[in-house]
């Protein structure tokens, strides 16, 4: 009888661990972009709900100032390359006819300091330019990975301005990735590893997942103390965040 009480009871015991368990679902990656320079807004190319690649334009600044720089310091290049190739031949003329005790020392070593201050001045300018070329490149706000739009704070012709704090413009989450948060006891955690397979259930649909991350700070659900479970799994829907889901664990 004792045996039949004992067994009773283990199963019990792994029923109560088994199940599912309320959880609300949660962008696995979010991100709010920002404008990486100042300046007017010209276009705008997405709005909620759109789904975007990495790489994708999604709003451009007005760069008129920032092209008509770009433009000036390659001008500039084309005038101190042409400089720099005039003193580097100088100073092979003057190098051979030193070596003819032509000329002098003196003169010599101003060939040299003409050749190092033009050669200078190049480098001096193609950095110049391609630190010209990022700021007219960061005019254009592109998507940092496949994601959709989940909030747009933005429209042409708007001042944006990049600073200590710059202002929200575009916030996208991965695409066709969530999250499932919970919260479990201590002791039912512990049965639980990082990568188990489990499985989510949210409007009506069953999708394959496994366990991310086991907290190790307590929170709570519904004014119970608990440990954070977090659960990724793929999906071809649009899910949203904040919706209802349930998490069956092994």
């Amino acid at each position: 009888m004792k045996n039949w009480i004992w067994v009773a009871a283990a199963i019990f015991s792994q029923a109560a661990w088994a199940g599912e368990v309320p959880a609300t679902l949660q962008w696995s990656h979010r991100v709010e972009l920002s404008a990486a320079v100042s300046g007017i807004v010209r276009t705008v190319h997405v709005d909620v709900g759109d789904q975007v690649k990495k790489g994708q334009v999604l709003l451009a600044l007005d760069a008129t100032a920032y092209q008509a720089r770009v433009a000036e310091i390659q001008a500039g290049i084309l005038r101190l390359q042409a400089e720099a190739a005039e003193a580097a031949r100088d100073l092979v003329r003057v190098q051979e006819l030193y070596a003819r005790t032509v000329v002098a020392t003196a003169d010599l070593d101003q060939a040299k300091l003409r050749n190092t201050r033009a050669a200078s001045q190049l480098e001096e300018a193609r950095a110049s330019l391609r630190q010209n070329q990022k700021v007219l490149d960061d005019s254009t706000l592109r998507a940092p990975f496949d994601a959709v739009v989940v909030q747009r704070q933005v429209e042409p012709g708007m001042s944006v301005a990049a600073g200590l704090q710059p202002q929200v413009l575009l916030v996208l989450a991965k695409s066709g990735e969530m999250l499932a948060r919970t919260y479990l006891p201590a002791a039912q955690l512990e049965r639980l590893k990082a990568g188990q397979s489990v499985s989510v259930t949210s409007g009506g649909l069953s999708y394959a997942g496994k366990i991310k991350s086991l907290g190790l700070e307590p929170g709570k659900r519904d004014g119970e103390a608990g440990y954070l479970l977090e659960v990724s799994f793929g999906s071809r829907e649009q899910l949203r965040a904040g919706a209802a889901a349930l998490v069956k664990l092994p």
